[in-house]
């Protein structure tokens, strides 16, 4: 069988521990006389801190600049850049935006496809609206324009920078996005 464990009386102790403490300072003048004794020997070394370098405001040059917030300051900065050196841009530049240019091709999504008295036309959806798009019509934000519409896919010749930065054709495809639903 086992024996209960005696539990320690920590009340009975601490008189001892405390009569203890107090028998080891025999007064309180020697405790001060001690500290002051090692605030003479101990001497701090504070480094002293920099001064502070005053602010000068500038003034803002950049009232000339074009503005951030205009809507059409992608455009005018690729005119200004491309000025007469660059046609590929350049007739891109000068034509009338489509709606379908507003979206990423990763926001437009290809439905299906038609054929109308013997042309393609393909159906995307675009925040939740369905659009018909022919050959030659435009879609998403490098200049894209469709060149080839199959049942399956829409092609696309889209304007991009290389990263020398020069203006070059690449060509995209948009392919039909199936249904996620099964009857």
């Amino acid at each position: 069988m086992m024996q209960p464990i005696h539990k320690f009386n920590f009340k009975s102790v601490l008189p001892l521990a405390a009569l203890i403490i107090l028998s080891g300072c025999s007064s309180k003048q020697d405790i001060q006389q001690w500290l002051d004794r090692q605030r003479e020997i101990v001497v701090p070394r504070i480094t002293p801190l920099a001064k502070p370098v005053p602010f000068v405001p500038a003034a803002y040059a950049q009232s000339t600049a074009p503005d951030p917030f205009e809507s059409d300051r992608l455009t005018k900065a690729l005119r200004a850049q491309n000025a007469g050196n660059d046609t590929l841009l350049q007739a891109e530049l000068n034509r009338r935006k489509e709606p379908l240019e507003a979206f990423a091709l990763d926001a437009i999504a290809m439905i299906g496809s038609i054929d109308k008295k013997g042309r393609q036309i393909a159906l995307i959806r675009a925040n939740d609206l369905i659009y018909q798009v022919r050959l030659g019509d435009y879609l998403g934000q490098n200049y894209g324009k469709v060149t080839k519409i199959t049942e399956g896919a829409i092609e696309l010749r889209e304007i991009v920078q290389d990263p020398s930065g020069e203006w070059i054709e690449r060509n995209t495809t948009l392919e039909l996005r199936q249904s996620q639903e099964k009857s």
